[in-house]
């Protein structure tokens, strides 16, 4: 900061204790005078602070450092990092050496966390911790203790560490249910390695979620400060319970604009003990593909409300096809409760244990009915099993994305079920942006090749590629045209 700036804060507070010492006895009588209800507030945010304070603690991680010019991976590290878009690069460039292919530890960062046993357990975010080689925790009475990774989740951000101690002060974990939308609220941590930082603020939002940061998100939105450094640290009510973790901030420059998330209490005190017992967490799996249901999407199915998932495919052998679920079902309820979106479907189904069995409603051909299913476990290998036949539905050759069409949208173009699919989105520099295709058209044949789904589509279109040339029949409403282009 540049001196003038201090030079305009020093002197009225200069005046300021000048007045303080010559008429001490106003200043007295004017405490006297606050209101009640402002003392009583005022009394609460202490009282929260010195309940909470003592079981936060600053978390500082390093990685041994990889010879070479850029220190190799931990230079990709920053690169790719998740919520670099959040942050902003000047966190990031603030805690990485410059240059130079020295060995030793280079730090990845600094972040918060909050103790949740006297013996040393610490709940934080994976960010902080992940793939860190030294944790070093200092807690608020100045004492640094190493840290080893109990467990991280990097698909919640949630993760685990423990110190070797003993008799420690313990936050307690609230119930982020029962939290309500303008709640007073209050974020500690470490922002900026500024230590036991306190900051007030109210919910701003509960629910959040396709935020893009992180697989599952079911954010708390506060507009305390929370800034770089904050990471991992409590959100507190005015209990003095923690009923958020705070990840992340939405920000241009890097530090707070008013935008803050954390992750619920009751979401990370699941993870916190799969975490704690198993070192890593099991997740429920459907076997589908969802999407939302917009406004358009919910009349061709003849609903007249966007709640619910869209089921787009249903992955061959998956519990969701041997429960019965079809393409084209909404699913309205998982065990009853009522489903707001895709995003909260899945955020349901991965908290429910593998082996539980689930009750399903759903909506198909304008009637309600219920399916049981037995949740299978998410794992990497059915992950990438969906994502290839999500895929199946990509035509990286035209640039485009395509869908079936729903029974109620074929009927309204005059098509038979199974006929066609459906252009869902353009690369505007693909291929079929450039012959002229737009989002809504269906396309009938390839070639000459009737197209009935996502799988004949991609055969007509590697065949045409051999032939260097592809012809689209397309219908666009109820007029139907040709497109050719080169390819290949």
């Amino acid at each position: 900061m540049k001196k003038g700036f201090f030079l305009s804060i020093l002197i009225p507070m200069i005046a300021v204790l000048t007045i303080a010492v010559a008429g001490s006895a106003p200043i007295a009588a004017a405490q006297s005078d606050a209101p009640p209800a402002l003392k009583q507030l005022g009394d609460s945010f202490v009282q929260v602070a010195e309940k909470v304070t003592p079981a936060v603690v600053n978390i500082n991680s390093s990685k041994k450092e990889i010879a070479g010019p850029m220190g190799g991976d931990v230079e990709q590290f920053f690169k790719n990092h998740p919520l670099r878009e959040f942050f902003g690069d000047e966190f990031f460039k603030r805690f990485k050496k410059e240059g130079g292919g020295s060995r030793g530890f280079q730090q990845l960062g600094m972040g918060s966390g909050v103790i949740t046993s006297p013996d040393g357990h610490i709940l934080t975010n994976s960010h902080v911790v992940k793939d860190a080689d030294e944790i070093k925790v200092t807690l608020s009475d100045k004492r640094t203790f190493d840290a080893k990774v109990v467990g991280v989740d990097p698909e919640s951000d949630i993760a685990v560490i423990k110190i070797d101690a003993k008799n420690l002060p313990v936050a307690k974990l609230g119930d982020s249910s029962k939290l309500r939308v303008g709640e007073i609220v209050v974020a500690i941590g470490n922002p900026f390695g500024l230590n036991q930082t306190v900051t007030q603020g109210i919910v701003s939002a509960q629910g959040r979620t396709n935020m893009g940061i992180l697989d599952y998100e079911d954010f708390i939105q506060t507009d305390a400060a929370i800034n770089p450094g904050n990471s991992g640290g409590p959100l507190v009510n005015i209990y003095g319970e923690v009923i958020g973790i705070n990840t992340a901030i939405a920000s241009r420059s890097g530090g707070y604009q008013g935008i803050g998330f954390a992750i619920p209490s009751n979401s990370a005190k699941l993870i916190m003990e799969d975490l704690t017992k198993d070192g890593r967490v099991r997740r429920g799996l459907l076997g589908v593909n969802i999407q939302a249901v917009d406004e358009s999407l919910a009349k061709s199915f003849g609903r007249t409300n966007t709640d619910g998932a869209l089921v787009s495919q249903v992955i061959e052998g998956s519990p969701a096809e041997k429960a019965g679920v079809k393409a084209e079902d909404i699913i309205l309820k998982f065990n009853d409760q009522p489903v707001k979106d895709h995003s909260h479907l899945k955020n349901l189904v991965g908290k429910e244990k593998p082996g539980a069995t689930a009750k399903l409603t759903i909506f198909r051909n304008k009637k309600i009915t219920d399916l049981n299913v037995q949740i299978a476990e998410r794992t990497e290998k059915a992950v990438a099993s969906a994502k290839r036949a999500s895929s199946a539905e990509t035509s990286s050759e035209l640039g485009i994305d395509i869908e079936s069409i729903p029974n109620a949208a074929a009927e309204s173009l005059g098509l038979k079920e199974g006929e066609g699919v459906r252009v869902k989105d353009i690369k505007p520099d693909g291929i079929g942006a450039k012959m002229g295709l737009r989002t809504g058209d269906v396309i009938l044949e390839v070639d000459g090749k009737n197209i009935s789904d996502a799988s004949t589509f991609n055969v007509a279109v590697a065949e045409a590629k051999s032939n260097k040339v592809i012809r689209l029949k397309v219908q666009r409403n109820r007029a139907v045209l040709f497109m050719a282009t080169n390819i290949g």
